[in-house]
This record gives C-alpha cells, structure tokens and sequence, in this order.
C-alpha cells in the first residue's frame, strides 16, 4: 500500500469510499507519521485513543453502505484555542495549562459531526498572539521545510503555527486555524499550504477561546484548495450561540471550482508594494497577475489609501479587545492560581506567572488606549480609520470582482533570527491585517519558492460572503503555479 500521509483530502476520502483502505488504517498511518515528526512540536496533546476509536465509527458507518459525509475518516488537527470537551484546551498560555473545558466548539462540533477524526490539540502563539509561533508556553514550533545543506530550523508562521506544520509534513490530512491578523494566512504562505480566512461571520467563534472577538475567524488550512473547499463547507454555518453568526445559506464550496475567471476583474492595489518586501515576492506576484490575465481576466490597479494605517489601527484595535478578554483569566474560576496575601496579590501573581511577555505586552497596550486619558486619542480615532479601510475595499469592489496581492512581504525566517523589535515583527501582517480590519474573504495559495528553495504564496480578497469565488481563483493559481508542497522527509530537530 501507498504512503497514505501523501493523498489530499480529497484522494483520501476517495480512497475510503473505494474501501482501498479503512478510516483505521489511515489514521494508523498518521499517527505513525505524527510520532515521527514529534521533535518539530506542532502538538502539544495527541489523542490517539480518541481518534482510533472515531476512525472505527466511519468505518462501521461505511461498511453499514451510509452516505459518506464531507470529512468522513479523515485525520485532522485541532489548535488549541478550540474548545474540546473532555480534552486539555491551553491557547498556548501557562494560565490555562491544565484546563478541561467542560464544553464543545462549534467548528469542531461541526467537523466531528462530518465524520472527522481528531489526531489531537496544536501548538500555537500564546493566546494567538504572535506571527511566529515562538510564543508558545509549550515551546517553539518548528517547520519542517529546510534549506538544503543549511542547519538552520526555520519558524512556520503564526499564530497557527502547529497547524501549518502538520499539514505540510503530512501529520495531519488537513487542520483548523484562526485568523485575527494574517495567523491562518501567514503560516500558510510560510509552509506551502493553503488557508482560508472566511467572512468575518461565516464560521462560529462559539467555543474559541477570544483574542479579539471583532477580529476572530476560524478556517481550514488544507495542502490544496479543493480540500480547502470541501473542509469550509464543512466548518462554515449560522450558530445562534455566537451573536456575530450570519444566517446564510452553506453553499457547496468544491462545485465552484471551474477554474475559469474569464471576464473577471482582478484589482491590483498599489498600496501593497511595501517597503522592503522581498523581490522574488514581488517577483511572483507579477506571475499571479500574468496568470489571470492569461486565464481571460482583466487586470486593473487601484488604490486602497488607508491601507498604510491598517497596521497601527489593528495594533490598538486587538490589544484593546485583549485586554477586555484577557481580563476572566484571574485564578478565580478557572485556570492557574497562585495564591496572594489579598485578592489584588492573588490577581497580580497568577497573571504574572500565567501569562507570557507577549501577551503582557498587549494587555499592557490595550489597557492603555482604552484608558480614560486616551480612549478618544487612540481607540476612538482608530475605529474611525477601521470605517476608512473597509470604505475603501467597498469603493474598490464596485470597479473589481478580486483584490491580487502577495501573502506576506517575506519569506519564512530562521529561529533566532527573527526580529527582536517587537514593531518590526509586527510587519509580517501588514499584508494581510486589511482583510481582517475590514471582514473580508481572503486565501493564501502556495505559489513559488525562494531561491532558496522556500515556500511563498499569493492572496486573494473578495467582497463579503464571495469564498466561491476566491476559492476558484485560488484553484486557477494553485493549477498555473504546479506547486508541490509534499515536504519530501521529516527533519530531526536538535
């Protein structure tokens, strides 16, 4: 029998349809390759009992001739900053290491109601803050795409770092993410996957533990955008539980994927040519464009002009809706405690232990702009620019149907190169916080290499509620661009 940690979603479901091998066997298989992959540390909790004995239900399902369902027997990853009921839920912190929510997410309600198998719990930036995944409380992540004859280990992204890695190094079929600046987009681009950030609204935040609950999106985060496809229609859906739902209608995601964009108009925004982004990204950004243009769309520049406030809006925006929801994590209710001489001690001890620096950090921030002194000079002013940057992608989708533009303005960087200035860092999402700020579609598709010999990747962004469309552009991509994200072997972290 074949490798079964090499087939897509798609092939994999396939293969279990045809009954050429069972739920059991691949799972088996991904476990074995997960034990393998191990030193990277994408996981921070494998549950291998759980998922044999999920892989064993699809089977008896399928050997019943049931209808097989969208993620019937397929291994996947869950981050850690999904709920699980019964199983550990960390979101990366120190503060919440040994907490059992006693509760299920909605995405992963979702996914296991579609016949998932969940091979265990991500490691992520700390509380999804992060652009790295070397905030972790559980260590760094390490990818597993590596420079030939270079010992350097490389980051995958984040803050969906544990995600990006295991399913580019094939411990995992497909994976959730969470996106509230770039951090589904970002690790995607880094490890030559594919990943979606929905509408803000199409995917329920019920169950997910909250950075910034205006910002927060869940997505799938697959090896090709028909698996992308058919995991976000499974994920997508209304939840009366979660207030910012959208009751619409879940179409099926993988009919539209045609491939044909011809008379489409694709927006090129000029404001998206940064500083200092890397040339062999601007590079490949010009192939996307000859790519859609060659598929018969027309390609037309625009000007997004608030796009260069994006960045300090969002860095005001997020650490203030943090610092909101940050505030439940006291050593009352749950999670760590270390005990104080008063009430105000207990608070001050179990935040300081609990939490790392770059959540302190942002707390620290958005505790500052919402203060009484600059709530109008800050927050307020920023909430206003955030108005402007969505008015402008408004204004754009009235002459173009898509927005083309590069992932990230850099490839992926070594560990213990990264940038030490926290701002500096920072700049990994400016291309990708607008989408965000403004609760637009976007998807990274993998698209080119470095020369190197590193992944990097192309972004789409659509009006509100079009994934069809982004999807099918991406499909046009991923089929021009012939790019192979299979990591051809598993790298020993020393």
């Amino acid at each position: 029998m074949s490798d079964l940690t090499k087939f897509t979603l798609s092939e994999a479901k396939e293969g279990l349809i045809k009954k050429s091998f069972s739920a059991c066997e691949l799972t088996q298989a991904y476990l074995r390759q997960t034990e393998k992959g191990r030193d990277l540390n994408a996981y921070v909790l494998e549950t291998p009992e759980i998922a044999l004995e999920q892989a064993k239900a699809c089977d008896d399902r399928l050997a019943r001739g049931e209808q097989a369902r969208l993620m019937e027997g397929i291994p996947i990853g869950i981050k850690d900053l999904f709920c699980t009921q019964g199983i550990r839920t960390t979101a990366g912190s120190k503060i919440l290491e040994n907490y059992i929510p006693p509760y299920e997410s909605t995405i992963t309600e979702k996914l296991k109601a579609a016949g998932a198998v969940t091979l265990g719990k991500l490691n992520m930036d700390e509380f999804a803050m992060g652009s790295s995944n070397l905030t972790s409380a559980f260590g760094p992540v390490t990818s597993p795409w590596k420079i030939r004859d270079d010992a350097r280990q490389f980051v995958p992204g984040g803050s969906s770092g544990g995600s990006a890695t295991v399913v580019a190094a094939g411990m995992a079929v497909a994976a959730t993410g969470t996106d509230t600046g770039g951090s589904i987009r970002q690790p995607a681009a880094f490890t030559g996957i594919v990943g979606l950030k929905p509408t803000y609204g199409r995917c329920s935040r019920w169950g997910i533990v909250a950075f910034a609950s205006s910002l927060d999106q869940a997505g799938p985060m697959t090896r090709t955008v028909r698996d992308c496809a058919v995991m976000m229609e499974a994920m997508a859906g209304f939840d009366p539980r979660d207030a910012t739902s959208v009751d619409l209608p879940v179409p099926s995601y993988e009919s539209s994927l045609t491939g044909n964009i011809k008379g489409l108009c694709v927006g090129i925004p000029r404001e998206y040519r940064v500083e200092g982004m890397n040339p062999e990204i601007e590079q490949l950004w010009s192939k996307g464009i000859e790519w859609m243009k060659s598929a018969g769309a027309e390609i037309v520049d625009i000007s997004l002009p608030h796009t260069k406030y994006a960045l300090p809006v969002y860095y005001i925006l997020a650490p203030a809706e943090a610092s909101s929801n940050l505030a439940r994590y006291d050593g009352v209710r749950y999670g760590l405690r270390v005990p104080g001489d008063t009430l105000e001690d207990m608070y001050e001890k179990t935040r300081s232990a609990g939490f790392g620096k770059e959540v302190k950090r942002r707390i620290m921030m958005g505790t500052y702009v919402l203060s009484a002194g600059y709530y109008d000079a800050y927050y307020l002013k920023a909430q206003k620019i955030r108005r402007l940057i969505t008015r402008d992608f408004q204004e754009a989708y009235k002459k173009v149907d898509l927005i083309l533009t590069p992932t990230t303005p850099n490839a992926a960087f070594a560990i213990g190169e990264e940038p030490k200035d926290p701002v500096t860092m920072y700049m990994n999402d400016v291309l990708t916080v607008p989408a965000n700020l403004a609760g637009l579609p976007a998807l990274s598709v993998p698209a080119g290499l470095t020369g190197e010999g590193m992944p990097l990747g192309l972004q789409v962004i659509a009006p509100a509620f079009e994934e069809e469309r982004i999807l099918n552009a991406g499909y046009l991509i991923e089929n021009a661009a012939e790019f192979s994200n299979q990591v051809k072997e598993l790298r020993k972290v020393s």
